[in-house]
């Protein structure tokens, strides 16, 4: 069984789903180190062909995948800090954008908040870096230009909104995330888009690096990104404001951010996987859409070839 590509078809959108909804499964922080050692050891025996422990049903190895590829990169292989994992992407989600979207009246608590959220942002873009040796420079520079994107449109748009209808200013906080994704992604793959990304056939033979590829790719991931967020942060701000109309938290104040918080997770348990699955991450482009030295080296090494591919990433 090969485990290094997805156990669901993903060529289809379902297929890609499932799959992601295994990744981004946020009872995969509950697993003890005892037990991620556990998975570590079953996948690295059987890439390198060695017997197992004890017998394994394929339900199990599969599992162990899965768990594997939760905690681990898959470059590295170094087990990765908690709050970075892809499991962790709802649970920290929730709660920050929750926030956001609670205490988006003041200033102080929109910058403090955007701050946090860019904050964790970086947190999982090393986590979840695409090579080992992406330097952490690229990280930071990216990490200040979407907080000071992000709190300078929140800031910005609540000023401009003060005499608007309140429900108005629930989606400033949307406003400024989708912001912060449009800078903050490719200014994270600024090397991508200065050299290009790898672009292959069938047999993962490379033809070389596209700019091309790579502004596709980015692009692919800023919409995914933002529209992971729009659901929780589309339908949480008139629900509260349908809640606020009819005095719901007059006497209890404390009840709007735990309903926000709560019906953030719920959106986002299914927005977040079904987001990912949007786009396929094995992507086709057609050759006479690549730079014309890539041409000229399909043409030499192999005439027939008409689609190449290039990973989209996350």
């Amino acid at each position: 069984v090969n485990i290094d590509v997805p156990r669901w078809d993903q060529s289809t959108y379902i297929g890609r789903a499932k799959h992601f909804f295994t990744v981004t499964n946020p009872l995969n922080l509950f697993y003890s180190s005892q037990k991620l050692d556990e998975a570590r050891d079953i996948v690295i025996r059987h890439r390198a062909g060695k017997s197992q422990k004890s017998h394994l049903t394929l339900e199990e190895l599969w599992k162990a995948k899965h768990i594997y590829d939760s905690a681990f990169h898959p470059i590295t292989g170094e087990k990765t800090f908690i709050i970075g994992r892809m499991s962790a992407q709802v649970p920290m989600n929730m709660v920050i954008t929750g926030c956001m979207m609670a205490f988006y009246k003041t200033t102080p608590a929109v910058v403090f908040w955007q701050w946090i959220n860019q904050s964790f942002n970086a947190v999982v873009n090393y986590c979840n870096r695409s090579d080992a040796d992406m330097p952490v420079s690229q990280i930071v520079t990216s990490y200040v230009i979407a907080t000071t994107g992000a709190v300078g449109t929140a800031v910005g748009l609540n000023r401009m909104v003060k005499r608007a209808p309140p429900i108005v200013g629930r989606f400033v906080p949307f406003a400024a995330v989708a912001a912060a994704n449009c800078v903050n992604i490719p200014a994270m793959r600024q090397k991508e888009l200065v050299e290009g990304i790898r672009v292959f056939n069938e047999d993962n033979h490379v033809f070389g690096q596209s700019k091309t590829a790579a502004v596709e790719a980015t692009a692919a991931v800023v919409i995914s990104r933002i529209i992971m967020a729009a659901p929780s942060m589309a339908i949480t701000p008139i629900a509260m404001n349908h809640l606020e109309k009819r005095k719901v938290f007059l006497c209890r104040p404390w009840l709007e951010p735990l309903l926000v918080v709560g019906l953030c997770g719920i959106i986002l348990t299914f927005a977040t996987p079904l987001a990912c699955a949007l786009f396929v991450q094995r992507v086709p482009i057609k050759v006479h859409r690549l730079e014309a030295e890539i041409q000229e080296k399909v043409k030499k090494e192999s005439p027939s070839t008409s689609i190449l591919y290039y990973n989209k990433g996350l």
